[in-house]
């Protein structure tokens, strides 16, 4: 297994909804931990928040989200099944958002503060989660990969939207947008 990038159309389909929790399941969840954490390893200025199933190719509705996302130290994550937002609400905020799929890229992309999700644990457990903030954003986030759907399509001011990390792992903008969309067409699956 291996995390897919765009332009890789997989990316842009709706994932198949779990109908059964069984063993294939729980082995997709542990394969998403890893995956998420080799990246993470690999990439040492970043924080693997989350995760879809899509994003390894999976086209099942499946995320995994960090349950620290202040300690890097702690790699555990939990599995959220069929995720559906049942409301969002609460001011939008525009906030900087990357992704393990695209790259290289970061952009800043409004979002509602207040999310209300429900889901079912890896056990078969309903759940109803109410999140907040940058919770909020990172279950909004995954939940798009499940249909198909990338952080890039919701930026509407393309001025000023874009950032790249640098070697210090600070984000600074893209200076050239136009010259950067134009070689990032193809890895954005555009052309």
């Amino acid at each position: 297994m291996k995390i897919i990038t765009t332009p890789d159309k997989r990316l842009r389909e709706k994932s198949e909804k779990v109908r059964v929790i069984d063993d294939e399941i729980r082995e997709i969840i542990a394969d998403m931990r890893k995956l998420s954490l080799d990246w993470e390893a690999k990439h040492p200025y970043e924080l693997s928040a989350a995760m879809a199933a899509p994003q390894m190719g999976v086209n099942k509705r499946i995320i995994i989200i960090r349950d620290d996302m202040e300690d890097k130290k702690n790699g555990t994550f939990t599995a959220l099944i069929n995720p559906e937002v049942i409301r969002t609400e609460g001011k939008v905020k525009t906030d900087y958002e990357g992704c393990l799929s695209v790259p290289s890229i970061y952009g800043m992309v409004p979002r509602a503060s207040k999310v209300k999700v429900k889901a079912k644990l890896e056990d078969g457990t309903e759940v109803r989660i109410k999140a907040t903030n940058e919770l909020a954003r990172t279950l909004l986030h995954e939940i798009d990969h499940l249909n198909g759907v990338l952080f890039i399509d919701h930026i509407r001011d393309k001025e000023d939207a874009f950032y790249k990390m640098n070697d210090e792992g600070d984000l600074v903008p893209v200076k050239d947008y136009e010259s950067e969309i134009r070689d990032n067409k193809k890895l954005w699956g555009e052309e």
